[in-house]
């Protein structure tokens, strides 16, 4: 299946001459939640804003459903739905008035149904009538989504779409996403909340100073790059770790009561057998272990660090 989005060596210089992006290549597939994750000017926006046609391109090209966004940028932009950052929107209108406007700007024809549904899902239906100016930064955010799903697009962009929302609000919106999912919208997504990524993702791209770190799917990403560590609660605290336990990727608590091994979920042996072998001729003995995996923002922020 052709990708929905297809970027190729796209490259974006501004005229102070900061370079924004670098010889970006990515596929997105249609009906996935692509996260895409990177550091404050890593060019997250300057890249959705290319798609999307609100930023020039520099060097390469960008097509949406095989659509070039420069040759048929109406027939590219009809398919996108795009949720900035900003709190944008025409504040004295309602919010039904707003989403009628913008489904109209796409010369779509009246849906009410299809409105109504959108607000219900956005918990918004109650306050459909309210002027925009009295809603809170929360529901403003959610106003902003609604307007993005208006026209009924087919690729929608999530530009920090839950910041300042609150936890159940925010479960309520990765509900929605994963529905629009299920029925072949595609998702791309870009938070500084990690967990969201976490939980929410198909696919994971890194972007960092402008340069693309690693697409990859998330559940082989963690997999591939994420450590296991092993806690082990000691009987009576240790002053430092044994010479005789070099040989062992081992951290000790800042008060002695805990020995962490960390280790590699990929390698053929684990050596926490050994360890505990050794412990044991050590006369090291403890009365409590388990073991975490690495999340996704320690896998991240290991990338972040490989690069600068």
């Amino acid at each position: 299946m052709e990708p929905i989005i297809s970027i190729r060596s796209l490259s974006k210089t501004y005229s102070s001459g900061f370079r924004a992006l670098n010889n970006i290549n990515l596929d997105i597939r249609q009906g996935e939640i692509f996260a895409l994750l990177g550091p404050n000017g890593a060019g997250k926006t300057t890249l959705i804003g290319i798609i999307c046609g609100i930023v020039n391109p520099g060097e390469g090209s960008v097509s949406v459903n095989g659509h070039d966004i420069l040759a048929d940028f109406r027939a590219a932009r009809s398919m996108i739905g795009l949720v900035p950052q900003e709190l944008a929107t025409a504040t004295f209108e309602s919010v039904w008035a707003t989403m009628n406007f913008s489904r109209g700007l796409f010369g779509k024809p009246p849906n009410p149904t299809h409105i109504e549904k959108v607000l219900r899902d956005l918990s918004l239906w109650d306050r459909r009538d309210a002027k925009i100016i009295t809603l809170s930064g929360g529901m403003k955010r959610r106003v902003l989504i609604a307007k993005a799903l208006a026209h009924e697009p087919q690729i929608l962009f999530l530009d920090e779409p839950t910041a300042g929302v609150d936890v159940e609000q925010r479960r309520d919106m990765w509900k929605m996403v994963r529905a629009l999912r299920d029925n072949g919208v595609t998702v791309i997504l870009t938070t500084h909340y990690i967990e969201e990524a976490e939980e929410m993702a198909d696919r994971i791209g890194v972007i960092n100073e402008g340069e693309i770190s690693v697409i990859e799917e998330k559940a082989v990403l963690m997999n591939k790059l994420g450590k296991k560590q092993l806690q082990l609660t000691l009987q009576k605290p240790l002053t430092s770790i044994p010479a005789d336990l070099d040989g062992y990727s081992l951290e000790l608590s800042a008060d002695g009561n805990v020995l962490i091994y960390t280790f590699d979920t990929q390698k053929e042996h684990t050596g926490i057998s050994e360890l505990l072998r050794q412990l044991g001729k050590l006369d090291i003995d403890f009365k409590d272990l388990h073991s975490s995996q690495s999340s996704l923002e320690d896998i991240f922020v290991s990338l972040v660090r490989e690069k600068s």
